[in-house]
């Protein structure tokens, strides 16, 4: 297929040919970053990650990504480590040795570490944790904004709480690729996924918004991801007189939609042109643009607010 986008496409950076990447502690050439064949995330997707942006040297909304961090890492009974303080010490080392300090996206992750033997019980993780940071020079495609990503429903969801909580950002991820799978196969950049009772819930990669009449939809949380983006953009609204509706709503609600659009760290809020090859409104978007511009006021404050408490 050609002519496919996603919502993390990047203008082509040549630096990132070289960049350093963190593994426990080391800070090495990309092409000599390795963990172990043995490792609980290689080998069973046991693990967490964050995707998080570096502003004019701040990482954007640090507390509230440590937050969802370290709750999915209790959860999961992994012990991160180092405390918040050692997180930021490797964050800023790693940008450092990059000369890195703004248009920056971040892969952190964290998994149960080397396993004694293949198999699955997390007791034969003994070593401790394996930690590794990628970071790369990064500024989503400006021609997303314009053109839009072209979604189709799928048949995998969302699934319930106890069969695995979307709220882990774990590195299991192959429900979601599979959906991606599926929707590439029916001709569109990204998966709509629903939850277990039919209800529209998010895309593959990010968290999904509908603007009915003014008013901005999302799914109940229940079964998705608790994206910081989203949060940040139902606070907006409810801070900014945008009504905001957290709710339950089907594929009718959506394909009626006057404009749509997904959040994630990397590409903010980016627009819908289509679902399911159905044309979602008329191609203006007032609402998603307003939002994006309070965003980028956020991401501002948030930058000052930071830069002073240093």
């Amino acid at each position: 297929m050609t002519d496919t986008h996603t919502t993390h496409d990047a203008l082509e950076d040549a630096r990132n040919h070289d960049i350093k990447i963190y593994v426990n502690g080391d800070i090495v050439h990309r092409d000599d970053a390795k963990v172990s064949v043995y490792d609980s995330g290689f080998m069973l997707g046991d693990g967490m990650w964050e995707g998080m942006r570096l502003y004019d040297g701040v990482w954007s909304f640090f507390d509230d990504h440590m937050d969802r961090f370290y709750d999915s890492c209790k959860a999961v009974s992994l012990d991160v480590g180092m405390d918040r303080a050692g997180i930021m010490e490797a964050l800023t080392a790693t940008a450092r040795a990059n000369d890195m300090h703004t248009d920056v996206h971040c892969r952190l992750m964290l998994t149960r570490g080397v396993k004694v033997k293949p198999f699955q019980h997390p007791s034969l993780s003994r070593s401790g944790p394996t930690l590794v940071i990628i970071m790369e020079h990064s500024k989503p495609a400006d021609a997303l904004q314009s053109k839009g990503i072209r979604l189709a429903t799928v048949p995998q969801v969302r699934g319930l709480p106890m069969s695995q909580d979307a709220k882990y950002n774990s590195h299991s991820k192959l429900n979601c690729v599979i959906a991606c799978l599926q929707a590439e196969q029916a001709g569109a950049d990204e998966g709509l996924m629903l939850d277990p009772h039919g209800f529209v819930n998010t895309t593959n990669a990010c968290n999904f918004f509908i603007v009915r009449k003014g008013a901005v939809w999302t799914s109940t949380g229940d079964y998705c991801m608790n994206g910081v983006t989203r949060q940040k953009v139902i606070d907006l609204c409810r801070a900014n007189d945008i009504p905001v509706f957290e709710k339950n709503y089907s594929l009718y609600e959506a394909y009626g939609a006057d404009e749509a659009f997904l959040t994630g760290t990397f590409g903010a809020q980016t627009p819908v042109a289509e679902i399911d090859g159905k044309p979602i409104g008329d191609g203006h978007r007032p609402v998603t643009a307003r939002i994006r511009e309070l965003y980028k006021d956020l991401i501002a404050q948030d930058i000052q607010a930071q830069s002073a408490a240093v």
